[in-house]
């Protein structure tokens, strides 16, 4: 996983900068996504961006964390039809383009489309590596 977490932030020009990745089950995050976003269910992934609020400029390479279920990425891959690893890393783009301020709820849909195809393009990247 730190292999593709580096080639991410590689390609995002972030090669200088730090984000921890906690893994737990649906359970966990279900806890976290109510105790901070007051979403009573369990999600994917949910992201706490560093670069936000106030004292944003002591640490500016922390971008942040990034929660994944397991879980649910299972499910997930499950229905899909495609593997556990390709869930991970679509999971864990997604998570650090929130931590960089792409956005694809609550905006418009060319902010939501923007997204969406920068997490292609690095998707695509991340499976040409590997």
């Amino acid at each position: 996983m730190r292999k593709t977490v580096n080639k991410i932030l590689s390609e995002l020009e972030c090669d200088d900068c730090e984000i921890s990745i906690l893994l737990v089950d649906d359970c966990q995050i279900r806890e976290i996504n109510q105790r901070y976003l007051n979403r009573d269910r369990p999600t994917d992934v949910v992201a706490f961006a560093m670069r936000e609020g106030d004292f944003t400029e002591i640490n500016p390479e922390l971008l942040g964390d990034v929660v994944i279920s397991l879980e649910t990425a299972f499910r997930q891959a499950n229905e899909g039809k495609h593997s556990f690893e390709d869930e991970l890393n679509h999971l864990l783009i997604h998570g650090i383009l929130h931590l960089l301020d792409y956005n694809h709820e609550n905006c418009d849909r060319l902010t939501a489309n923007l997204m969406r195809q920068k997490e292609r393009e690095l998707f695509a990247v991340v499976k040409k590596s590997s």
